[in-house]
């Protein structure tokens, strides 16, 4: 894993060299093992490069890196897994070059060489993010890879193009504005992330996931093209679904998983994985040590809290497998002492509580292996999360209500307190079926009272996955943005509202929110993470799969977890999910309160003149209160706030 950076400018700079090798040094975290400034002063072009080691630790690997035959400059971040294959068709073909070493960067700038830079990118398996300078076309050509595993931010600042791997390298760069993008806000309002292709800033963006961007030297345009849809997976693998029984696509399933598993665990350095004991996270696990002669190194993380803590099931998971097993039980000091942290590890505001623990088991991690393997993608490709089994069957149940008397129940539901609703829930719990339980009743019962109100199945959708449902009321000259889940013309022809669902989940939360929460905790200790579900192949099965093999009886995840018994039995893994959560609610009552209080001060929000002060103090007063948990929408407001001080 690396950190790119670079810049395309129509100004004569005279310290070019000077202001990349700046911008690198702010991407030390992310490569802390090598540098490098290339430059190509004629034409404005700067490619700069810092570098964790993880295959071919000689200087073999050095980048920025030319190719053979001088067309190509390239600075990569990520891991092309099948590169030692396309290494084998091009010496095959006599397309390949003399090899220097075994990289992965090497190999590309050969194929690129041989077959082009969209059919390169086509053929490969992996994660990137990556720059190239075309001397032949004068061009500069940005990509990133299929699923958005790796970050890349671009843009026009003036006369200079910026881009690279995190924003804090191009606030380096003196062309950098730094404007705040207002509507940018609403997007973290409502969805605890800005939602790509926007940024924090104005004229700075998120190269969206399997793009290609081209621009050309004279030109202020740049063209960006997919070389990969998933919007063309999901529709063509619905419309010619698996045609095997249950049988075959667990063979099926193993294999393309295997596969995955076995060229991800392809590394120089040490290698673990992290580990949940819940279903992704076990599953991935369990292939590991199938394919590993010693035990494979796992982590995780504990808490104090019951509701919050899988540390208990996931020590169960590595006993049974035989893994070397690391575990950290935190306190409320822990991830309190992260809290600070925050802005610089993710250069933007970004709100999902999570990325507490997710530092710190990383940050854990890092003390034992270079590399880890996570779970994600689990929930999005095999209908993992509530939303995807449960709203269809609660809009066919609710449709036939008049949305009056919808609104009445729903406003009925509010009134009561998140303490009576625990209570009660408490009480009736031991009488529900096992299937029923969950944790966090109280959130559960607010979705529930909230969706009443909606008159289609496509609105249920953007209340789940909203927290202020009209930010653009809160935040001063905003309005809200077209992104994905906004715009339906961007979604998928699909008739089933959960596959709908887990479409835009997997082109929306799992990039801007899950796979951002990671990359970025991770690479903040030099730690690569690797996410063999989201191997194209896998994608790509996942997706020709029939829903009943994803959901069933109402149990998400029905095919993966049939996979997964084959290797721990199902007593060690069938209980109600529960997330990488934190008690923010209490916390925010109790050891952050005047930490918040400061943030959310009514005169200093007016003073800083991006939010209307009063629903937020309503909001703040009445969670204090305990009539309502509004943990959510004030960790929104105070990751903003937060990130704005930091400035």
């Amino acid at each position: 894993m690396c950190g790119i950076v670079g810049f395309f400018s129509t100004e004569i700079i005279n310290d070019v060299s000077d202001v990349g090798a700046r911008m690198v040094k702010k991407l030390h975290h992310r490569g802390p093992d090598d540098s490098g400034v290339w430059t190509k002063k004629e034409h404005g072009i700067v490619l700069g490069h810092a570098r964790l080691s993880i295959q071919d630790l000689s200087s073999a690997g050095h980048q920025p890196m030319l190719s053979h035959c001088g067309r190509y400059t390239i600075i990569f971040n990520g891991e092309i897994y099948n590169h030692l294959s396309i290494r084998k068709d091009l010496d095959k073909t006599g397309d390949a070059a003399n090899w220097r070493g075994h990289s992965d960067t090497e190999t590309l700038l050969s194929a690129f060489t041989a077959w082009g830079v969209e059919k390169t990118l086509q053929q490969c398996s992996g994660m990137f993010a990556l720059a190239i300078w075309d001397c032949n076309k004068k061009e500069l050509i940005l990509a990133r890879d299929r699923l958005g595993e790796k970050p890349l931010y671009y843009g026009w600042q003036g006369d200079t193009f910026l881009f690279g791997s995190e924003l804090k390298a191009l606030r380096v760069h003196p062309a950098f504005l730094g404007e705040i993008n207002r509507n940018s806000i609403c997007l973290l309002l409502r969805h605890n992330v800005i939602s790509a292709p926007y940024s924090i800033y104005h004229d700075i963006y998120k190269l969206e996931p399997g793009s290609m961007l081209v621009l050309k030297y004279g030109e202020r345009k740049p063209t960006i093209t997919p070389y990969w849809s998933i919007r063309e997976i999901v529709q063509s693998g619905c419309k010619k679904p698996f045609s095997g029984n249950v049988n075959d696509a667990i063979l099926k399933l193993e294999g393309v998983m295997s596969r995955s598993v076995q060229e991800q665990m392809i590394s120089d350095v040490p290698l673990g994985a992290f580990l949940s004991g819940g279903v992704d996270s076990s599953i991935i696990v369990a292939l590991m040590q199938t394919q590993s002669t010693l035990p494979v190194n796992t982590f995780s993380i504990g808490f104090n809290e019951k509701y919050y803590n899988e540390a208990v099931h996931a020590k169960d998971v590595a006993e049974y497998l035989g893994t070397n097993h690391t575990e950290l039980y935190l306190d409320t000091n822990d991830l309190l002492d992260v809290i600070p942290k925050l802005p610089s590890i993710y250069d933007e505001p970004f709100a999902d509580s999570s990325q507490l623990p997710t530092y710190l088991v990383s940050s854990m991690a890092k003390q034992h292996v270079t590399v880890a393997l996570t779970g994600d993608g689990g929930d999005e490709l095999f209908g993992g999360y509530n939303r995807h089994f449960l709203a269809k069957k609660i809009w066919n149940k609710i449709k036939f209500l008049p949305l009056t008397t919808r609104n009445i129940i729903s406003r009925a539901m509010m009134l009561i307190s998140p303490q009576g609703w625990n209570l009660l829930y408490k009480v009736i719990s031991s009488i529900l079926p096992a299937r029923a339980h969950f944790n966090l009743p109280e959130d559960k019962i607010r979705k529930l009272a909230d969706i009443l109100s909606v008159d289609t199945p496509e609105a249920m959708y953007m209340n789940l996955v909203s927290h202020w449902k009209k930010p653009d009321d809160l935040v001063h000259d905003a309005i809200n943005t077209s992104t994905v889940l906004n715009d339906t013309s961007k979604w998928a022809e699909l008739s089933d509202i959960g596959q709908q669902m887990m479409y835009l989940d997997t082109v929306s939360y799992l990039p801007d929110d899950i796979l951002t929460k990671v990359d970025r905790a991770a690479m903040s200790v030099s730690l690569e993470t690797r996410v063999p579900m989201l191997d194209h192949r896998v994608v790509e099965f996942a997706w020709k799969l029939p829903l009943d093999m994803k959901i069933r009886n109402g149990e998400g995840k029905w095919l993966l977890k049939q996979l997964l018994y084959k290797y721990v039995p199902k007593t060690l893994i069938d209980r109600p999910k529960m997330g990488f959560g934190v008690p923010i609610d209490s916390w925010l009552r109790g050891p952050l309160k005047d930490w918040a209080e400061s943030l959310l001060n009514e005169s200093r929000l007016r003073h800083e003149g991006y939010f209307e002060p009063a629903p937020i103090r309503a909001k703040w007063e009445e969670h204090l209160s305990g009539k309502r948990n509004w943990q959510y929408h004030l960790w929104d407001v105070l990751m903003f706030q937060q990130w704005l001080e930091s400035q």
